[in-house]
């Protein structure tokens, strides 16, 4: 019915009751052998990273263009090939799509590959999808991810509201695209709680986080109200919701 209009097709697609279907049991296809259900699956390693940046607003969205090479550990490149150092992007590069991401396949991107990025070695017709320790430890600890945080957790405090609880209803809204229970709230603001007395108590642990990543935070906020919200974005941006679709 869209011909080759690729948007009028996907539009389509998202839109149809078979794609909106819950993930949730039913009763009469426990197993799922009828299609009863749709699937769980986990957002692609391209997905999360983009996801991350395009709730933060700090995504690109520039089209075409020459690769770039985002945040990657230091020294990779030495340690697997003995070359020169990687010659990482500045500025807008390092928060365009992931789809522009410089590949090496003898040093691919390690953040990308923990969540199973195929290597390009070889031609993939299906990723595999695992489930490991490391991709935890890779959303609360990459740079890229905890950048994304901080700028989500400025906007917490510049769009969210005028109390703690709305504010946190909206980021959690805005990760997970869903509202928030108010068991999932009182967790979260019990976190925001502890988050903000720990961070009260030692201002070079704010400088440390709010220093992550090439861009400045607002000096407008105060500093530990916005390391706290941005240790509570990086827990939302790890919701099983915010990594799976459902």
């Amino acid at each position: 019915a869209s011909g080759w209009n690729t948007k009028g097709m996907m539009k389509r697609i998202a839109m149809s009751a078979t794609y909106r279907q819950r993930s949730s049991t039913v009763s009469a296809d426990p197993e799922n052998r009828w299609l009863g259900r749709a699937p769980v699956k986990r957002l692609t390693a391209e997905m999360l990273r983009d996801q991350s940046l395009a709730t933060s607003g700090l995504l690109v969205e520039k089209l075409g263009g020459p690769s770039v090479k985002p945040y990657q550990p230091a020294g990779l490149w030495d340690i697997a090939m003995g070359k020169p150092n990687y010659d990482q992007s500045h500025g807008a590069d390092l928060y365009r799509r992931s789809l522009y991401t410089f590949w090496k396949r003898t040093v691919p991107p390690p953040s990308l590959m923990t969540f199973d990025a195929a290597d390009r070695s070889y031609c993939t017709v299906r990723r595999q999808s695992t489930s490991t320790p490391l991709q935890a430890l890779t959303l609360l600890n990459d740079p890229q991810i905890v950048e994304a945080a901080r700028f989500i957790a400025q906007r917490m405090l510049k769009e969210g509201g005028e109390t703690n609880e709305q504010q946190l209803a909206w980021a959690f809204r805005l990760i997970t695209t869903r509202p928030a229970t108010p068991r999932e709230l009182a967790i979260l603001a019990q976190m925001l709680t502890e988050q903000r007395s720990l961070f009260a108590a030692d201002e070079a642990a704010v400088q440390k986080l709010l220093t992550v990543g090439e861009s400045k935070p607002d000096t407008g906020l105060n500093p530990t109200d916005l390391a706290a919200r941005t240790v509570v974005a990086l827990a939302i941006l790890n919701h099983d919701e915010a990594v799976h679709t459902r």
